[in-house]
């Protein structure tokens, strides 16, 4: 195989020092300190048996699961561990009233009672290369922003099209260091990926919203699924024929348990972090961005829990979608608390101080780097103008509410009407539209959905000025006062968007939406979005090169520093220790936490902190097996000193000699601005220790179908 080479030694740069916990390294490209670094805190692998092309390694264990979270291989035969919360979705689509595993669980006991899930994937990582040469070489310092944005993706495209050929691959060209560099991944795609088991609510959303983003947690935030492959091992779509994957490297897990001080390193693919960003981000952030999101998701929340709460069929309906408006709704209201209490702002103003210092110190640099905030301070102050509209036009518009967002997908075809396409290509893309439409009236309620719209429009018309509100909103605002009650009751009645029976009788007979009243408004608040997008767009290009260049200088600054690039949803390895941590003036945190935890916070009837039946009695009766520690305790979670953020959800955390002690799930309150600024005394990685998961496997749900096909280390 080609040997990758990245620019480790020129892309080296970091606003503070780094320490051993903090940073999210490339795995392909661990250089010696990383290595004296993990040794030291009691790794005992080498670098090849974590990450190599060339044979089995820890990397071939690691899948993307689902687009957006991480998961891991734990038996020979595919068996595949990830979050409670990144199955949801799926587990949601299989329950009903007769059948609700949301609220029960789901537990095979034998193979052929996997359920198999349309839509859902794991990529497996086969190939990484440096393509930055290829992708700039058409670009210079000179070249204006928007030609290079223009010539990067026309270079992306080409590339990511040649490599990819006909041959069954994903490609991915994605930008490191601000645009700095250019690596190309290649997956293998697993299309056949089965549901194995679901712990019950009372377990897998233990705490949900209430202990969302907070030490201590009593979670058992798993899910388990089964990749399968054609019989030839080749990925596949769905077939019964299929078989399970006969795994390239698999997880042992470890129950000796973890101690303060234990070695602790997660694999997977963090989303997003920004950690080098400028003062201006931070500010925008803490006061446009962040409290935009949250005043729309709050509005969201509490319609959604109004009906959910009371009818279980609307519960079960809305459960995955309620739980992925709250998890980035708390987030940034703990992000905007934490940026403020940590005093990021002042931090990088104090950089941003010291690299003009710096700059300022030589005739070179002073030419090079001159000006290099004008640009930026541009880009901002547009920004700062238009953020919370842009949020609000996704947020509360296009995205908010379930029948607004749904009529975007006929866009397409509502244009083929004024291209005056022949009636038999505009029923086919009726046809096509069948099973999307299947899909959301199957878990769409139109009361829930009429109250949240009104909610949202309300709140838009209320705190966006005028000039940026979109047309429909303005005037159907002024015409009732700012009460949009009326507007949507009538919108819901005479649209095809909120009744699947109307819905299916256009299907049948398609016809120009131009009259319907949801379908006006989406398009509306689109066109509106689109006008915002163009001024975001435009700021963009006025501060992306001094952003970039800033970035520069940042390297040569901090030239002697072991550096790490942001998140990009791409495959990173993050190391460190099972540590306690004081959160507060005398307020001390232990490492771990366990099921009588569990069974404190127990609340009956309550939708966090309702507890099972069967649970309870295994709890009453200590019915703990080999799972319990030397106190005779049940250890639910534990915490590490890892760098993690979104999409390492799921995430394996294993030990020094590479084995599974536990599984990723989320991070902490007091470091909730970790995203934009690693907070080194408190930033902590939540985890579901092996021994409850395998306790919840053995003694919950009886599967010992599963626990005899794991390699198991006493």
């Amino acid at each position: 195989m080609k040997k990758i080479f990245l620019l480790t030694a020129v892309l080296t740069m970091v606003c503070h020092a780094a320490f051993a916990d903090e940073g999210m390294w490339l795995p392909y490209s661990l250089n010696n300190r990383n290595l004296a670094e993990m040794q030291a805190l009691g790794c005992k692998l080498t670098a090849r048996q974590i990450f190599d092309f060339n044979q089995p390694s820890i990397k071939d264990a690691i899948v993307q699961f689902g687009g957006g979270c991480t998961g891991e291989l734990i038996s020979p035969e595919g068996l595949l561990l990830t979050n409670h919360h990144c199955g949801l979705s799926f587990v949601q689509k299989h329950s009903s009233v007769e059948h609700d595993y949301l609220t029960d669980g789901f537990w095979a006991q034998s193979k052929d009672q996997e359920l198999p899930n349309a839509g859902l994937s794991v990529l497996f990582l086969s190939k990484v290369e440096d393509v930055t040469t290829s992708i700039l070489d058409s670009v210079s310092a000179e070249t204006p922003e928007s030609e290079r944005n223009q010539y990067i993706a026309r270079s992306i495209n080409r590339l990511a099209k040649a490599r990819k050929g006909d041959r069954n691959v994903t490609i991915e060209i994605v930008p490191f260091y601000s645009g700095n560099q250019y690596i190309l991944f290649e997956y293998d795609e697993y299309r056949d990926v089965r549901l194995v088991c679901c712990p019950p609510w009372g377990i897998g959303k233990y705490g949900a919203d209430t202990d969302n983003w907070t030490w201590p947690r009593h979670k058992g935030d798993f899910n388990i699924f089964r990749v399968y492959t054609a019989p030839d091992g080749s990925p596949a779509e769905y077939s019964k024929d299929n078989v399970p994957m006969k795994s390239k490297h698999y997880l042992p897990v470890n129950i000796k348990g973890v101690e303060q001080g234990d070695y602790a390193m997660v694999l997977g693919y963090p989303g997003s972090t920004d950690r080098y960003s400028t003062s201006y981000t931070v500010k925008n952030v803490i006061e446009e961005k962040g409290p935009a999101i949250i005043a729309c998701r709050t509005t969201k929340l509490d319609n959604y829990r109004k009906h959910m709460d009371a009818d279980q069929s609307v519960f079960i309906k809305y459960a995955s979608k309620q739980a992925g408006v709250s998890n980035y709704w708390k987030y940034f209201i703990g992000q905007v608390k934490q940026l403020q209490r940590n005093h990021v702002y002042e931090r990088r103003r104090e950089q941003e101080r010291q690299f003009m210092e710096w700059a300022d110190a030589t005739t070179d640099r002073k030419a090079e780097y001159v000006g290099i905030f004008d640009g930026i301070k541009k880009k901002w102050g547009i920004l700062n103008e238009i953020e919370k509209s842009f949020v609000y036009h996704r947020e509360a518009g296009w995205n908010g509410g379930e029948a607004i967002s749904f009529s975007r997908r006929f866009i397409r075809l509502n244009q083929m009407f004024a291209d005056k396409a022949d009636k038999a290509a505009v029923k086919e893309a009726a046809a096509a539209l069948q099973p999307a439409v299947d899909a959301f009236f199957k878990d769409y309620s139109a009361a829930l959905d009429q109250d949240v719209t009104t909610a949202l429009l309300n709140l838009f018309y209320k705190d966006i000025p005028a000039n940026l509100l979109p047309g429909e909103i303005l005037e159907a605002g002024r015409d009732n006062e700012g009460d949009f009650s009326k507007y949507v009751e009538k919108a819901f009645r005479k649209s095809i968007f909120t009744d699947r029976e109307h819905m299916l009788a256009w299907l049948e007979k398609p016809k120009k939406l131009d009259k319907d009243p949801i379908f006006v408004l989406s398009k509306n608040i689109i066109d509106s979005y689109n006008t915002i997008l163009a001024r975001y767009i435009e700021a963009q290009e006025l501060g992306n090169k001094g952003e970039r260049l800033y970035m520069k200088g940042l390297m040569a600054m901090q030239s002697d520093r072991n550096f790490y690039p942001d998140a990009n949803f791409t495959m990173r390895l993050t190391y460190g220790t099972v540590e306690p941590y004081d959160a507060a003036d005398a307020v001390h945190y232990d490492y771990y936490t366990t099921m009588d935890g569990v069974m404190a916070k127990y609340i009956p009837g309550n939708w966090e902190f309702d507890i099972p039946k069967n649970v309870r009695d295994l709890y009453e009766a200590k019915d703990y097996g080999r799972y319990a520690n030397e106190k005779g305790e049940l250890v639910v979670n534990f915490i590490t000193t890892n760098d993690i953020t979104g999409g390492n959800s799921g995430s394996p955390v294993i030990n020094g000699e590479g084995e599974l002690i536990g599984l990723a799930f989320d991070g902490n309150w007091e470091a909730m601005s970790g995203d934009l600024s690693f907070e080194n005394k408190v930033q902590r990685t939540i985890c579901m220790d092996a021994r409850y998961l395998l306790w919840c496997i053995e003694k919950v749900g009886r599967c010992d179908n599963i626990i005899k096909e794991l390699t198991i280390i006493e």
